[in-house]
């Protein structure tokens, strides 16, 4: 149950606890009575790395294997997975700005000592998964455009905490234009490459719109849940409620917390329409690519060989083809691995409220994620089939994890002692609600069919 504590007593109580990120926190200046579109570029940039976590490696294999086995037909779900995504990531940021606290810091207050430590380890374990696919993605880049061994290219992207660590240093204004800066290299690239495969207009309009073999269908299942686990993502819940209060706010001004929301919202809403325009270029580029002709393509060497191969995409097969799917590659793992050290050390200080300094604090978060990754790729060393095939389960793993972070971030936005006149509007709560009990029974059924139990 939440105590009650509405929203004066918030901002009181939060002088007494640790901000979070507190390097960072509140450390941008927002221009004073300021047009729309210059206090609109002061917000622009927590949105891009909350953004990059709905493009991660994991999409590429959920997406393109989407498209590649049904063709158009799970658009649908980039579609509700990206709207769901918009709420829940708005709903995220207005709550860091209203009570200066992030999810994991008020998920840890209002539950008893065994449920935040059940809750920080399902959120670790969430953070690990999407570090497989950014680790494993980053590695196979690598050795793809290098020839370096995976293990080694693993070990190599694990030396990026050292690179936060540095960009920190110079300001969190670099580190969300670097990251900006490989997102648009993510996008060049795919709209590139689907505009070299012409793929059916007619067939990607309806793809967006739902069928329900979505649900009877087990293979569409496992896949729709995939798609859903790599789109909403549940370290990016804390990551967006704790990297919206880098703005500086006063929170005990009314209007500079109103303006913060909303462009906080609006920062966010037109990121992820970027991440939803990536989403749908991958599962397209698969579709238009491979349906028909390699429906199991959904390994990274594999797409990388088959864009070489004339045989496999036709007259558009091209080394330069290749080469830039895996640069989009490198780029995606990458900036994914930036915002999920930020995330790892957001549940950390959240939940278990470490004290430490902070290169001690992403060394740890980090090796928690690496150390799985190098144990697996050295068990299956030369087996990158079996290595990539951790992707889509770890993808599912997150939509499973996701009512855990989804629930509490509900409670808390729609709480009026909690966050005042900034709760969630009825119709926000009923959407947000919907989407949480359908989530929850997609993921009992999914596990239900996958055991057996049902058909």
């Amino acid at each position: 149950m939440l105590e009650n504590l509405n929203h004066s007593q918030a901002v009181e109580a939060d002088q007494a606890v640790s901000k979070s990120l507190d390097e960072v926190n509140g450390t941008i200046e927002v221009p004073k009575n300021a047009g729309f579109w210059r206090t609109l570029k002061a917000f622009t940039g927590p949105g891009v790395l909350i953004a990059v976590g709905y493009m991660d490696p994991g999409n590429w294999i959920t997406s393109i294997a989407g498209g590649a086995q049904y063709k158009y037909r799970l658009l649908a779900v980039v579609l509700i997975s990206s709207l769901i995504a918009m709420m829940l990531q708005a709903m995220a940021a207005k709550l860091g700005i209203v009570t200066g606290k992030d999810l994991a810091q008020l998920t840890r207050e209002h539950t008893s000592k065994v449920g935040g430590f059940v809750l920080w380890v399902i959120a670790e374990l969430a953070i690990m998964a999407t570090d497989i696919a950014e680790i494993i993605g980053s590695g196979i880049a690598i050795q793809l455009l290098f020839g370096i061994p995976l293990i080694v290219g693993i070990l190599i992207t694990a030396l990026d905490v050292l690179l936060l660590l540095l960009l920190m240093k110079m300001g969190f204004r670099k580190i969300e234009a670097i990251v900006a800066t490989l997102v648009a290299v993510i996008l060049v690239v795919f709209g590139y490459e689907v505009f070299l495969a012409k793929p059916d207009l007619g067939g990607i309009v309806n793809g967006y719109l739902p069928t329900s073999d979505l649900i009877t269908n087990h293979g569409m299942l496992y896949l729709t849940m995939g798609i859903v686990g790599a789109t909403v993502m549940p370290h990016d819940l804390y990551l967006g409620s704790s990297i919206s209060q880098t703005r500086k706010v006063d929170r005990k001004n009314r209007g500079e917390v109103a303006q913060a929301v909303r462009f906080a919202t609006i920062d966010s809403n037109i990121q992820l329409f970027i991440a939803f325009i990536v989403n749908s270029l991958l599962l397209i580029l698969g579709a238009a690519l491979f349906f028909g002709k390699n429906s199991s393509m959904g390994r990274f060497a594999d797409l990388f060989a088959s864009l070489n191969n004339p045989a496999i995409v036709g007259a558009i097969a091209s080394p330069a083809l290749s080469m830039l799917f895996a640069i989009a590659l490198l780029s995606s793992g990458q900036s994914s691995t930036i915002t999920g050290t930020l995330a790892g050390q957001i549940v950390m200080e959240g939940f278990v409220r470490i004290k430490a300094p902070m290169w001690v604090q992403r060394l740890i978060t980090r090796l928690l994620s690496v150390t799985p990754v190098l144990i697996f790729a050295i068990i299956y060393h030369g087996n990158e089939a079996k290595i990539e095939g951790l992707l889509t389960f770890s993808q599912v793993f997150l939509s499973i994890a996701l009512p855990f972070a989804v629930i509490p971030l509900v409670l808390f936005a729609s709480n009026k002692q909690l966050m005042g006149e900034f709760a969630n509007k009825p119709w926000i709560k009923i959407c947000a609600w919907v989407a949480t009990v359908v989530l929850v029974v997609l993921n009992i059924y999914l596990i239900l069919q996958t055991i057996g139990i049902v058909a």
